[in-house]
């Protein structure tokens, strides 16, 4: 009841919260800003998997685990990263942006990746058995629709859609959180036996995306505050997401059990907890810089 129902409307609801926040400009901004939004892009949904499955191969991890970790780093950022993006005083614009296309762009790539990634690490037969139809329209129902949902509400009933943004955000906000400790409370024995290692895993990803972000972003030509949301868009993860796509994979390949969390869902959770103590300093580095610099 829990993984099957419970989970897929809490990370629908959040998705809906996305929704409410973004107008069609959002999605046409990618033609208008191509250069910011290609970086952007290229650093979330080629560099980030590249970084996880490098740290994979030096820090092992038990196989479900490790395709958990591949599961974080296809997820887009989410309002986590729209939020944070505020917090640094970067570029909101361009975050909403990213965070739109890149969580429509994720239904095209689920289907390749996730079954490479558990064929790596799991076994090709395993990796066959993947339901790939049935996961990607999982998906597309839970993270798609209620974004299409909420941007048609925001531009067709814009007034009362700004009226209730804010407390449609914080309940979104406090589901995440709930969430994410009932998924670490879940699993909390084998979270303990695997720290280790999996908590520099998470710690390292976030902190070498964030570095690669911003110094691909100024690379690029970028100015202070776009590169402020490429760094936290390559380094911020929507970790709900990735708790329900691992619990998707489980319900899929499991031993048959109905775990509320499943072990596939664990990075994603214990992400949840340590991306905002990672992401803090840069964050504040980035308020101050972007302060001054305005």
């Amino acid at each position: 009841m829990l993984t099957s129902v419970v989970l897929p409307l809490v990370l629908a609801f959040i998705m809906f919260s996305l929704g409410i926040s973004l107008t069609l400009g959002d999605f046409a901004r990618v033609l208008t800003r191509p250069r910011a939004s290609l970086v952007g892009a290229v650093c979330q949904m080629l560099f980030l998997p590249i970084v996880a499955f490098l740290l994979l191969l030096v820090f092992k991890l038990p196989p479900e685990l490790q395709v958990g970790v591949m599961i974080l780093s296809f997820v887009p950022g989410g309002v986590t990263s729209n939020m944070i993006t505020r917090f640094g005083r970067g570029d909101v614009a361009l975050s909403v942006t990213l965070t739109a296309v890149i969580s429509l762009l994720f239904l095209l790539t689920l289907p390749i990746l996730i079954p490479a990634s558990v064929g790596y690490f799991q076994g090709a037969e395993l990796a066959a058995a993947i339901p790939v139809a049935s996961t990607v329209l999982s998906a597309f129902l839970i993270a798609v629709v209620p974004v299409a949902i909420g941007v048609l509400l925001r531009e067709f009933l814009p007034v009362p859609m700004q009226a209730i943004q804010n407390i449609v955000s914080i309940v979104a906000a406090v589901l995440f959180v709930v969430v994410v400790l009932a998924a670490i409370a879940t699993n909390w024995d084998i979270l303990m036996a695997n720290l280790p290692v999996l908590g520099p895993v998470l710690i390292l990803l976030n902190i070498i995306m964030l570095a690669v972000g911003w110094f691909v972003a100024r690379g690029a030509g970028l100015n202070g505050k776009s590169a402020t949301t490429v760094a936290i868009e390559a380094g911020v993860q929507n970790a709900l997401m990735g708790i329900v796509v691992g619990n998707l994979l489980w319900a899929a390949l499991g031993d048959g059990t109905d775990p509320a969390f499943s072990t596939y869902a664990l990075p994603a959770a214990a992400y949840g907890v340590t991306m905002y103590i990672v992401t803090a300093p840069f964050v504040a580095w980035r308020y101050m810089a972007n302060r001054n610099a305005s």
